[in-house]
Order: structure tokens, then sequence, then C-alpha cells
């Protein structure tokens, strides 16, 4: 007798709307090889479920989805050229008809979607089962069953589910964006008024997100505005930027760049012309060190664990007598040209700030022109920090061995942050980035203030493609 897969997640009492808007969230995340079981009695709502689902994987080519009752199966391509099978078992007599119909093979490759799935005999491996139980009129109780190892996150989908039928959104179409290095997640709503952004925060940063748009809101910055929220969920609904991010259009007009990066600089003098607030923490000297502690991981899986031991206490002292005399300004932290979003004449519209913190004035500066992901030529790097120092009038001197040391320190963090995305997470897309970080790194050695940070990377080997091969062979294998 087969054991019944745990039930992952369930609404009691959902209405049409809740049923719809969690098949278009569902659908969002939904990949080449997954399979829906749709279980429940005649008018359930497993046909509205599919329907909304593959409506909104269609996008604007959106068409009609009819029941398959009749056809068994019906097959529709999605917005990406994905295809998606459609199948109502109702009349299957016996399951060996399912390889004339050819469905065990589309389950290979397709997004499939099963009605009646009780007629296929044996449980299918790997499948999610959306069980729809009628509760009232027109409600109905959604269990959702699966393997919670492949199937983790569905229960996270319910409550963005809920979210989005508090608000005006909940007819929305949700397709996902492209995220970032952190645990947050990024959709694109596309409804009848447009289209607006959903910010999946289970990290608990919420707030210090709230408190940081309406900080730099306040002081003419363009932080995306909030249209809905919930705090205590982790969800928010923002304004949509756009796609036009300032790295998309250095790469299209690549001799567009010394005038985007003035524009860049000058917005970093803008924003340093403000107090920190309050809530941002401070990252001096102590948080620094503490910080770069994540670069061991690199050397460890370079095969010479221990090395660069003495880095983050080097960091601690440099700190001390590098950047000791400069009064903290903020700075959005992870502030580059995918960050920023291009408006043409209108302010730079900003993402990703809700890490702000106070801290040298060349943090900020370091982050943008040492970008983990795009070469910044070294004159334009140059006039950057040069029209920075002409409009605050800092010391020449004392800011570029501050920047020499803050630039070292991001850059050996991201390379254990690389690492630790490759091994634990199995993201290895990150260490293609490597060299860039590392000659970057060699680079703010350099300078003549850096002699004992040098020293403490001496036995540290670069990323060689030997051991960028290596830590790439191990992906994923790290709990």
């Amino acid at each position: 007798m087969t054991t019944p897969l745990p039930a992952l997640a369930a609404i009691g009492d959902a209405d049409e709307t809740l049923t719809a808007t969690l098949a278009r969230v569902l659908g969002a995340v939904l990949r080449p090889g997954d399979t829906l079981l749709l279980e429940g009695p005649v008018g359930a709502g497993k046909t509205h479920f599919a329907r909304a689902l593959i409506r909104a994987r269609q996008g604007d080519a959106a068409e009609d989805v009819p029941s398959p009752t009749f056809t068994l199966v019906q097959t529709y391509d999605d917005a990406a050229g994905v295809e998606i099978w459609h199948a109502d078992l109702y009349r299957l007599t016996d399951p060996s008809e399912l390889v004339e119909l050819g469905l065990d093979e589309a389950m290979e490759q397709a997004v499939t979607l099963i009605e009646w799935p009780d007629r296929l005999g044996e449980p299918l491996a790997g499948a999610l089962t959306v069980a729809l139980t009628p509760s009232g009129e027109d409600r109905r109780q959604i269990v959702l069953s699966g393997d919670p190892a492949r199937w983790r996150g569905v229960g996270r989908l319910l409550e963005i589910a809920r979210f989005l039928r508090g608000t005006d959104w909940a007819g929305a179409r949700v397709e996902p964006l492209a995220g970032d290095a952190s645990a947050r997640r990024y959709f694109r709503l596309h409804g009848d008024g447009g289209s607006a952004v959903l910010m999946d925060d289970p990290t608990g940063g919420m707030g210090r997100y709230l408190a940081m748009t309406d900080w730099l809101r306040q002081r003419g910055f363009h932080a995306p505005a909030v249209l809905a929220e919930s705090q205590a969920q982790g969800l928010l609904i923002a304004e949509d930027l756009g796609d036009t991010l300032v790295a998309r259009v250095l790469d299209r007009a690549p001799e567009a760049a010394p005038a985007i990066y003035d524009r860049i600089t000058d917005l970093i003098v803008d924003l340093h012309a403000h107090r920190p607030p309050d809530f941002v923490p401070a990252l001096d000297g102590p948080a620094l060190a503490e910080q770069v502690a994540l670069f061991a991981d690199y050397p460890a899986a370079a095969g010479v664990p221990g090395a660069g031991a003495g880095v983050p206490q080097a960091i601690a002292a440099l700190h001390a007598d590098l950047c000791a005399d400069a009064l903290p300004v903020v700075s959005l932290r992870d502030f580059h040209a995918e960050n920023l979003v291009w408006r043409g004449e209108a302010a730079l519209g900003l993402l990703d700030f809700q890490d702000a913190v106070a801290t040298h004035p060349a943090y900020e500066l370091a982050s943008v022109l040492q970008d983990a992901r795009r070469d910044v030529p070294p004159g334009i790097e140059e006039g950057a920090i040069a029209r920075y120092l002409t409009a605050t009038g800092m010391d020449d001197a004392a800011f570029r061995a501050a920047y020499a040391l803050l630039g070292a320190q991001r850059n050996l963090r991201i390379m254990g942050i690389f690492t630790r995305l490759c091994l634990r997470d199995g993201k290895p897309r990150y260490l293609d980035m490597m060299p860039r970080v590392w000659a970057a790194i060699t680079r703010d050695l350099s300078h003549p203030a850096l002699v004992p940070l040098a020293a403490a990377l001496a036995d540290v080997p670069p990323p060689t493609p030997e051991i960028i091969a290596a830590i790439r062979a191990r992906c994923g294998t790290q709990p």
C-alpha cells in the first residue's frame, strides 16, 4: 500500500478569486518536468484552477482554455515557449491509454496538469497534488500535498496568494523576476491598472525596507512607491520601475558610460549630504571584520583551509588607522549598475536598499566602481573618485587609502559569498565572476597603506580555472 504524501499547505475556505490567485502564483514557479495532480469531485473547481494557471503562463497571448473532458488532452505553449499539457482523465478506461496520448513522455519535458489523476493507477513520483473539496457555495478547501524536499516552498506560495487576494492585484498575472544572491524573491504583477513588483522577503527585513523607502522618498530619491504591504508576512507590492537597468544601458551604449557614472557619482554626493537615519546599523571596523570572516570559505574550498586567517584582524586594524577621521554617511550597500534603474532625464531609480548602513563615504563608490558583475574602465573609476572628492572636499590621500581598504574588504567577502552560494545553495553561476573580483582585490592591495592586509593574504591562491572547476564540481554538496 502506498503511503500518502504529507500535506504541505491548506486553505479551508477559498472562493473563486483566491483559487485562481493561488493557481497564478503556483504557475509562476513551475518548470518543465513539473506535474500537478488536480483531485476533487465534479464541480470542485479543478478546471477553474487549471484555466487560471494556463492563461497566466500564456501572458498577453492568453487563449481560451476549454475543459479537455472529451479530447482527454489539450496542449498549449506559454509565453516562454514551454509546452503545457492539460489532461482530463475522467473518460480514461485503462492506464495503458496514456502511452497513446503521449502523456507519460510529455511529463518529462512539459508542465503537466492532470485532472482525475486516480485514473493513472499508480501515484506519480514527484508530482504535487492539489486536492479541491467543495466547502460551500462557490467555495472549496484546497490541500497541497507532495514530496517536501521538492515542493518545500509551496506553503510560502499559499501565503503570497492570500496576501494578493486582499489587495487590488488579486487578478494579476504573476511573472517571476530574476533574483539576487539573497533569500528574497521578486515577481512582476500584470494587472488591469498596469504592472507592479511583488517582493517576497522571508528574512524579516521588511521593516527596514519600509523605513528606508520612506527616508529616501522624503529626501527626493526615487525609491519605488509602496502600493501594499504586510510586514508580518514579509510581503510587499511596490511601483514597477521597469527593466531599463543602468547595467543594460551600459551594455547597449558603452560610449555613454562617462556621463552615466557622473550621474551615479552625483547621486552618491547628494545621498551623503544627509545624516544617516538612526535605524541603520553602523558598518565600522569591527563589523567589517566580522563580515569578511565569510572569506574563509574560499581558501577552504581552494584546498588551503586556514589560509588568510589574519584577514579580519588586519581589516579591523586598518580601518582604525585609515577611516576613523571621516564621519559616517548612508550607504545603500548593494549599490551597483544592476540595482539602478535608468529613467532618462528623471532621477535614477533605486533598488535593493533595505540593507543600508552608516559607514565611511568611500564604501558606496567602491561598491559601484568595483562591480563584481562588470568591468568598469580605470579612467571612469578615476573620474568618479575625482568628481566625488571635488564635490565633497575630502582629503585626497586619506580617501583613496580608505577606498582601497573598503574595496578589498567588500571583494574578499564576495569571494566567500560566491563560494558558499555554489557549495551550499547549488548556484554555480557566481563562480564565473571570481576572476574579476580577485583582480579588483589585487588592485586594492597595491595601495601602500594595505601592506598588512596583503601579507595576511600571501598564502591564499588566486581563483585559477582549476580551482574554480574544483569548486564547481562540489556544487550543492554542503548543507
